[in-house]
């Protein structure tokens, strides 16, 4: 029945997970492909290379979000004879996608910066319009919304593909902070300041494309949970029961799922029944208290 009950509660989260990342992803779809045609628009008709590459960033974040879809859907699918652990490290593979393709649109925004610093320093550059100042402060206020907005679905639902994309929403309103910077000097006279604005908006971009791959790889290479998560199964572990010590605990990341291997101490002459008792209630405590915990091994050694 432990088990039953079990299945059917992460099978009800994983649907959790996917219903939230779809609904989040489409709200932010809708709104970055009005946001990127009017900064587009603007761009262009105010003559400002940094919002233009800040358009062009924001179309990178539809295809960032198509890309967070695509790996929910793959990591939410039930196990099957050839994954019989599951699928949630598409989540990551997704991360690591978008991460390349969020490198590429800075190395190419910054290109685009080194360029026109070098037409302006050889006097060919036009003072960008007004209307880049508006599409700047609308692009900030509406991508820091959506950062926080799917910021909080993220971590709700605790999904690593969904959070790469928050802070690509994030990485776009810094990218809009720029351009509202460069666009004003450039109008109070100093004309450099509006590709030097495009040059600092592609750090950034690379910076956060770095972050992300660099915690995406970290998940899919077994990598073990921090400090605090530790110890805190093991104070549930130490808190069971007929449990004498902990001889060895060890954590690694699955995707956004936790696996946890544990030997535990118990009285040597306990029945074999007594002993299983406390291993099950040793991975029911941790199921129970941590529910990123996909698996819980446990193992009981004797002891005088």
């Amino acid at each position: 029945l432990d088990a039953v009950l079990a299945a059917r509660y992460y099978l009800c989260m994983d649907k959790t997970r996917e219903q939230t990342a779809m609904r989040v992803s489409r709200v932010t779809i809708a709104c970055n492909v009005a946001l990127s045609a009017f900064k587009m628009f603007a761009g262009v008709r105010a003559n400002s290379a940094a919002m233009v590459s800040d358009a062009v960033h924001t179309v990178s974040d539809v295809f960032s979000t198509v890309i967070v879809i695509v790996g929910v859907k793959l990591a939410n699918r039930s196990s099957d004879k050839e994954h019989q652990y599951g699928h949630e490290r598409f989540e990551c593979v997704a991360a690591i996608v978008l991460a390349v393709a969020l490198f590429a649109t800075g190395a190419g925004i910054g290109w685009s910066g080194a360029r026109r610093i070098a037409f302006s320093v050889e006097g060919v550059f036009q003072t960008p319009g007004k209307l880049a100042l508006i599409a700047a402060v609308a692009s900030i206020a509406a991508k820091e919304l959506m950062f926080w907005y799917t910021r909080f679905a993220a971590k709700r639902v605790g999904s690593s593909a969904l959070m790469a994309d928050a802070w690509h929403h994030r990485s776009d309103a810094l990218s809009s902070v720029g351009s509202f910077a460069g666009v004003l000097g450039a109008r109070l006279g100093f004309p450099v300041l509006d590709p030097a604005a495009c040059a600092l908006i592609s750090l950034l971009i690379l910076k956060v494309s770095v972050d992300i791959f660099r915690d995406a790889v970290g998940k899919m290479t077994d990598r073990a949970c921090d400090e605090e998560t530790t110890a805190g199964i093991r104070a549930v572990v130490l808190a069971q029961a007929r449990v004498r010590g902990v001889d060895q605990l060890k954590t690694r990341l699955f995707g956004d799922r936790i696996y946890v291997d544990v030997e535990i101490n118990a009285d040597g002459d306990c029945t074999l029944r007594e002993a299983h008792e406390t291993a099950q209630r040793v991975h029911d405590a941790i199921e129970q208290e941590f529910p990123a915990v996909k698996h819980c091994m446990v193992h009981v050694n004797p002891t005088d």
